[in-house]
C-alpha cells in the first residue's frame, strides 16, 4: 500500500440538533441529541482512516487550550509533533436539521496560523515517498495556502500525489476563489469535488461533462472524483473513462463530513491498488455508513472490500 497523509484542518465540532423551523431570536429549544467530536475536514478523514486500520500520517495544529490537548490525544502518537499556537482552538456548532442538511456557526480561532512549517515539523518527504498527500480546508488555512506554491514543489520533489479537496470559501465560490482552484488543481493529481464545486469551477451545469473539462486542465493521469451525495460517485479515470456507482440507500443521521469520510475511504482504496470503481464503491459504501449511524460508526478494516450495501 502506498503511503497516506492528510494536510490540514482539525478542530472541535459541536453537533445538535435536529431543529426546524430555526429558532425565534431570544428563545430557547431542546434538541434530541448532542455529540461533541474532532472535525475539519481533515479530522473526519483521519478519524475514518483510523477506525478503518488504515497506516497514515496526519499535519496539522492545535490551539493552546483544553480543547487543544482534547484534539491531540484523539490521535495519539500521530499528533506528538502538532504545533501549538497561542491562538484558542477553532470550533464548530453545527445545528442538524430533518432533512439531513446543517448550519455551522464556527470561529477563526487557530486554523488561519496554520502553515508550512507545522506540515514540515510533522511529515517527512522520504516517509510520504510516491505515496499521496490529502489537502485539504484550503479557505480556512490561510498561512498555509499562501505558500502552497511550495508545498507543491516539495510533494513533486519527492513524487508525491496531491489529492485536494478545498472545502467551502467562506464568502462562496467568487472569481478569485474559482480561480486559485483551478490553479492548485493544474498542480493536483486527485481531485475530490462535490457537484456544486465542479460545476461552479467549470462554468458547466452537467457533472459529467465539467469532471471532463476540470481534468483537461490537470497534470496527465489525473483523476477527478464528482461526490453527489445519495445520487452516489462518478470519476474521470486516468485514461479519460468515466466511471459511475450509485449509493446505497440509507436512513441520515447527519451529514456533516461525509465527503470527508468518502475521501479517506477512496484514497486507502486508491493507494491499495484498487481499480478505480472499487475505489468509488469504498468511498460511497464508508460515508453511507458514517452518516446513518449514531454513535458514527465506519465499519472496520474490511469495509473497504465490502462496501455497505
Amino acid at each position: 500500500m502506498r503511503p497516506l497523509a492528510v494536510i490540514g484542518n482539525v478542530n472541535v465540532d459541536l453537533i445538535l440538533g435536529p431543529t426546524t423551523p430555526w429558532p425565534k431570536a431570544g428563545t430557547e429549544i431542546i434538541v434530541d441529541h448532542d455529540e461533541l467530536r474532532v472535525g475539519g475536514a481533515a479530522g473526519n478523514s483521519a478519524l475514518a482512516w483510523q477506525a478503518l486500520g488504515v497506516e497514515f500520517e496526519i499535519a496539522a495544529n492545535i490551539g493552546s487550550d483544553q480543547f487543544g490537548r482534547w484534539l491531540s490525544d484523539a490521535f495519539g502518537h500521530r499528533s506528538e509533533r502538532w504545533p501549538v499556537r497561542p491562538e484558542k482552538t477553532t470550533l464548530s456548532v453545527g445545528i442538524t436539521h430533518p432533512d439531513g442538511e446543517r448550519t455551522f456557526f464556527t470561529t477563526r480561532g487557530h486554523l488561519p496560523r496554520f502553515s508550512l512549517a507545522d506540515v514540515f515539523a510533522v511529515i517527512e518527504g522520504a516517509r510520504l515517498q510516491g505515496g499521496y498527500a490529502l489537502l485539504c480546508g484550503s479557505f480556512l488555512t490561510d498561512d498555509l495556502t499562501e505558500e502552497y506554491g511550495k508545498f507543491f514543489d516539495w510533494a513533486d520533489s519527492h513524487g508525491i500525489t496531491v489529492a485536494l479537496d478545498t472545502g467551502w470559501p467562506l464568502d462562496g465560490w467568487t472569481d478569485e476563489n474559482c480561480a486559485a482552484t483551478r490553479a492548485w488543481l493544474s498542480r493536483s493529481g486527485v481531485a475530490l469535488l462535490n457537484e456544486v464545486e465542479s460545476t461552479t469551477l467549470a462554468g458547466i451545469a452537467d457533472p459529467i461533462e465539467a469532471a471532463r473539462h476540470i481534468r483537461s486542465h490537470m497534470p496527465a493521469g489525473a483523476i477527478v472524483v464528482v461526490k453527489r451525495g445519495p445520487d452516489g460517485a462518478l470519476a474521470i479515470g486516468p485514461d479519460g473513462s468515466l466511471v459511475s456507482v450509485a449509493a446505497p440507500v440509507v436512513e441520515v443521521v447527519d451529514t456533516i463530513g461525509a465527503g470527508d469520510v468518502f475521501n479517506a475511504a477512496f484514497l486507502a482504496a486508491l493507494a491499495s491498488g484498487e481499480p478505480l470503481v472499487s475505489c468509488l464503491m469504498a468511498g460511497t459504501g464508508v460515508a453511507s455508513r458514517a452518516i446513518s449511524t449514531l454513535p458514527r460508526s465506519y465499519g472496520g478494516p474490511t469495509s473497504l472490500q465490502e462496501p455497505l450495501r
